[in-house]
C-alpha cells in the first residue's frame, strides 16, 4: 500500500501543523517553531496523504500553497476556526476569518488531492470555560442556559449556511475548554443543527466521553475524524489543580498513538462498521518549549503514521 494515498476503504490519513507544535500560540511567537515548508516536507515524508491548514498563511498563500501541496501530493483536509455562535454581534465581526478560510480553499482547489477540505468549526468558549476545562461532564450547570443554546443554534445554522453557499460542507469540532466539550453538549449541538460532527477522540476522552461508544451513537453524523490519543489522568490533575486549558498542551495530555487511554483498535473497528470514508487526521496537540521537543514532535508523527500502517491504513 502507498501510504501517501487514500486506502481502499476510502479513508485518507492526514496530519496537522499542531502536531508539530505549530499553531496560534506558537507561530510567529516561538523562534523554534519549524517553518511551514519544513512541516509539509515532514508530513509528506512520513507517508501522510494530507494536512490541515493550521494558521492561515503558515503553509503558504494562494497558488503558492496549492503548488506546495501538489508537489508533495498532499491534500488539504480543512481548517479549524472557533466562532462565538451565541453572541451574534461578535459572530458577525468574526465572519471575515471564515471567508478567508474559504478563499484559501478556493485557491488550492485546482490542485486538490483526496477528499475536499472541511471548514472545521468550533465554539469560541469563554474565559471561564478556558480557565476551568473539563468541568461540564461533572457539572452541567457550567454550560449554556436555554436561551444561550437557542442563540447558539441560530448562530451556528447561519455559519453552516454560509459554508454551503461557498460550496463547502462543514463539520463541528468539540473542544476542551469551550461550551462544547462534554458528551451532553455535543448531543445538544447535533440536536440543534444538521451539521456533521468532527469526532476528536482525544478531546472526547478529556471531556468525559468514550470514542468507541460515540462512533456507534453518532455515526450517521460523523463526517470528519481527528484521531488522537489522550491521558485521562492528566485531565484529572488539571481539574484538581484548577489549571487553565493551556495545561492540556504543556502537560502533554495528548501522547503518541498507543501511549494513552484511547482504544485505537476499537475506534478503527467502529469506523469500519459504519463505513466511514473521508479524512482521518492524526493530531497530537503539543506546546513545545525547547528545540529538542519540537524535533521529537516530528519523530512522534512518523511513529503515529506507522501505528496506522500496521493496522492497514
Amino acid at each position: 500500500m502507498e501510504t501517501g494515498s487514500p486506502t481502499a476503504n476510502g479513508i485518507a490519513v492526514a496530519n496537522a501543523p499542531v502536531s508539530y507544535g505549530a499553531f496560534e500560540l506558537t507561530v510567529g511567537i516561538d523562534a523554534d517553531v519549524p517553518d511551514g515548508v519544513e512541516v509539509l516536507d515532514e508530513v509528506a515524508a512520513a507517508g501522510y496523504a494530507g494536512i490541515d491548514l493550521g494558521p492561515v498563511g503558515y503553509l503558504g498563500n494562494g497558488s503558492e500553497l496549492g503548488e506546495r501541496l501538489a508537489t508533495r501530493r498532499l491534500g488539504l483536509t480543512g481548517a479549524y476556526l472557533e466562532l462565538p455562535y451565541a453572541d451574534h454581534d461578535a459572530l458577525r465581526g468574526a465572519l471575515p476569518g471564515l471567508d478567508a478560510m474559504f478563499d484559501v480553499f478556493d485557491a488550492v482547489a485546482a490542485n486538490r488531492v483526496g477528499p475536499p477540505p472541511r471548514p472545521t468549526l468550533a465554539d469560541a468558549g469563554s474565559e471561564e470555560r478556558r480557565n476551568h476545562p473539563g468541568r461540564a461532564a461533572l457539572d452541567p450547570n457550567v454550560g449554556l442556559d436555554a436561551d444561550a443554546w437557542r442563540r447558539f443554534g441560530v448562530g451556528l445554522a447561519s455559519v453552516v449556511a454560509r459554508c454551503r453557499d461557498r460550496g463547502y460542507e462543514p463539520t463541528f469540532h468539540h473542544e476542551t475548554g469551550t461550551f462544547v466539550e462534554a458528551p451532553w453538549e455535543i448531543e445538544r449541538v447535533l440536536d440543534l443543527t444538521d451539521i456533521g460532527l468532527c469526532l476528536d477522540t482525544g478531546h472526547l476522552l478529556l471531556g468525559g466521553g468514550d470514542p468507541v461508544t460515540a462512533v456507534g451513537a453518532w455515526g450517521s453524523r460523523i463526517n470528519h475524524v481527528h484521531l488522537k490519543d489522550a491521558r485521562r489522568s492528566v485531565m484529572t490533575d488539571i481539574i484538581t489543580d484548577d489549571a487553565p486549558v493551556t495545561a492540556i498542551w504543556s502537560r502533554e495530555a495528548f501522547p503518541a498513538l498507543g501511549q494513552g487511554d484511547l482504544d485505537g483498535d476499537g475506534v478503527l473497528a467502529a469506523l469500519d462498521t459504519i463505513g466511514y470514508a473521508g479524512w482521518l487526521v492524526v493530531e497530537q496537540d503539543t506546546l513545545p518549549r525547547t528545540k529538542e521537543r519540537f524535533e521529537r514532535a516530528a519523530a512522534d508523527q512518523r511513529a503515529n503514521r506507522q501505528y496506522l500502517v500496521r493496522r492497514g491504513l
